[in-house]
């Protein structure tokens, strides 16, 4: 089948048709990246599909009929996680996994997500294109809700997979519609009894591997078209309050003033020094800032704003919080106001393995591809698995770094690779055990 679009035609035009072998065909990759992106589109080519949405829903409902096509048995859980399985030779081994999720920010782009799922599809369909069976059973996972858009609390399928919910945090969730948890999923089809069941033995999972996009610049600034996850970040939220006295703009000397807003400004100012202090891979941002009374003539008397701190190491994550906060409370002394400070959220980053790294740039390297790795800024389903079992991730090259926007892209022979490195790797994985056992 021809499909005639603008996805479709924008992604075969610069396609090396050489890199179409194997079992894997990248036309393929390419017609079923432009299906996925008509479902929940919107008027500027992007998509909107949050978690549990009929857009998910009818995402995940495509996937799983080029899941049966691929021979593999699909069931669906209560959080909506659907899993296609390929059994393989050894049905008592535990299982290789990939996949990520169809799910969207609002107005977001056709890679983030789909890529990970078809990568992990077009696996499946090379090997039974090419007749081979794989040694241990493998899996493709489509996780619900990876992106936050409709709780603002993300990663939901992976998190009930592993169970990592309190009734607790059920009842404190809204939907942007003001719908809780329990109503979206009774929508969606199922319910919290059953999102509750979805809880698997993790420990039937061997390994899972994730391809995504960049999401960053870094392997185009290398000319390469994936690299390798280092590790995935783990956040923390830091809550600061400065408070000082308001007064009149006009009225009040500059001197002995306490303006809160401009100790906060010096100490925002300063905050970007710190992270290469600690680590090569540590981010710190400041995007919310919230002034009181913020009228334009009245000195502020407070100001509350939020430091995003990440990397992907614990340590030196908990080692900038700390340095950033003596530097707020530093500030705030000699400028003469108060500063209060709430750690809100703290997230455990997950380094990745690096026997695992390696066995990746071994797998690399066989289709000409100079290692690269990447720490990730960003949470994904395999932050949530990889506490609990090995995992990996692949970035896939993103046209000038751009994300959760219409204008993602990324070509189909940077796709076509990441395939084949995941190819290649989950081979290797397969044997790995059965080969020593024999």
């Amino acid at each position: 089948m021809t499909v005639h679009s603008p996805v479709f035609e924008d992604l075969m035009k610069a396609y090396d048709s050489k890199l179409s072998h194997s079992g894997v065909d990248g036309e393929r990759m390419a017609r079923r990246l432009h299906e996925l992106s008509l479902i929940a589109f919107t008027e500027v080519g992007g998509v909107k599909r949050p978690g549990f949405s009929d857009g998910e829903k009818a995402a995940k409902a495509l996937v799983k009929k080029w899941m049966e096509q691929a021979g593999l048995s699909v069931t669906e859980d209560g959080a909506g996680n659907v899993i296609g399985r390929l059994e393989g030779k050894s049905s008592d081994a535990k299982a290789i996994a990939s996949g990520s999720h169809v799910d969207s920010v609002p107005n977001g782009g056709n890679f983030d997500g789909p890529l990970g799922v078809l990568s992990a599809l077009e696996v499946a369909e090379a090997w039974k294109d090419t007749g081979f069976t794989p040694e241990k059973p493998y899996e493709v996972i489509i996780f619900s809700d990876e992106e936050g858009a409709r709780f603002k609390s993300g990663l939901s399928g992976s998190r009930g997979m592993i169970g990592d919910f309190t009734d607790e945090e059920f009842a404190k969730l809204r939907d942007f519609n003001g719908e809780t948890f329990e109503q979206v999923l009774t929508h969606y089809g199922s319910s919290l009894a059953r999102f509750k069941e979805a809880k698997r033995d993790i420990g039937e999972l061997e390994l899972f591997v994730e391809i995504h996009i960049e999401q960053g610049k870094k392997l185009e600034k290398a000319d390469q078209p994936v690299g390798i996850v280092s590790g995935i970040a783990g956040p923390s939220w830091v809550e600061m309050t400065f408070t000082g006295q308001a007064g009149h703009a006009g009225n009040t000397p500059m001197i002995g003033r306490r303006d809160p807003l401009v100790a906060a400004a010096e100490f925002a100012s300063r905050v970007p020094d710190f992270p290469a202090q600690v680590s090569d891979t540590a981010v710190a941002t400041i995007g919310k800032f919230d002034v009181s009374p913020n009228g334009i003539n009245v000195i502020p008397e407070q100001v509350v704003l939020h430091v995003d701190i990440r990397d992907i190491y614990e340590d030196t994550r908990d080692a900038l919080v700390e340095r950033i906060s003596l530097e707020a409370k530093t500030v705030a002394e000699q400028r003469g106001v108060e500063v209060a400070i709430k750690q809100n959220t703290r997230i455990q980053p997950v380094p990745i393995n690096e026997q695992l790294q390696a066995e990746l740039a071994a797998s690399l390297s066989k289709f000409g591809i100079k290692p690269i790795y990447l720490a990730s800024g960003a949470a994904h389903d395999t932050m949530v698995l990889g506490r609990h079992i090995p995992a990996a991730m692949l970035f896939v090259r993103s046209k000038d770094g751009i994300s959760h926007h219409p204008k993602e892209w990324s070509s189909l022979n940077d796709c076509v690779m990441g395939v084949h490195v995941l190819k290649d790797f989950v081979e290797g994985k397969m044997l790995a055990g059965i080969l020593v056992a024999s």
